[in-house]
């Protein structure tokens, strides 16, 4: 009688058929090696998602500086057809001779909005005299001038104005161009 269990050759085959740990090894090794993968990947993800983020909320906070800084742009914009009739009521006081207490009234008015305006950044484009630029100005007729170098400001019709960097209304000129 003869035991399986017992038999030696028996127990050299059993030491020899163990290929199901190794592949199953192998197999362990695989999975790792993804796991490793994927860790990765999910690694470079999140750092990706927090670059992304960072940059989002300094986007957000750069937006949102310049919405403080250019926040009366719309107002002085609208506030500025008003400045224009106080500056030309003044003009027209001061070709016609008059200096009565209207006509210091006015000034002192122009005077004081303007400063108002210097405090908040809106500064007026000083335009005569100066080569003419489109970014700051508009040309609205040429004169003809032998003086003058072409396409220097001659006359300021509409006062241009800025905020900060940016223009709220180009000015309005009359440039100079090569005399006939």
């Amino acid at each position: 009688m003869t035991n399986e269990n017992t038999d030696p050759d028996n127990e050299i085959n059993q030491e020899f058929s163990e290929p199901p740990i190794i592949s199953e090894i192998e197999n362990l090794k695989e999975q790792l090696c993804e796991a490793e993968r994927k860790k990765e990947e999910y690694l470079t993800l999140v750092k990706s998602t927090r670059a992304d983020f960072e940059n989002y909320q300094k986007r957000i906070l750069r937006d949102q500086a310049n919405e403080r800084r250019f926040a009366h742009f719309q107002f002085a914009a609208d506030i500025l057809p008003a400045l224009d009739n106080l500056d030309r009521a003044l003009q027209a006081a001061k070709q016609s001779g008059a200096n009565d207490p209207m006509v210091q009234g006015v000034s002192m008015v122009l005077t004081q909005v303007l400063d108002v305006f210097k405090r908040h950044g809106i500064q007026r484009i000083q335009a005569e005299g100066t080569p003419f630029d489109p970014n700051l100005h508009q040309a609205v007729m040429q004169v003809p001038s032998k003086d003058l170098p072409v396409s220097t400001v001659v006359q300021v019709l509409e006062n241009g104005y800025t905020l900060h960097d940016r223009v709220i209304r180009p000015a309005s000129v009359s440039v100079s161009s090569p005399a006939e």
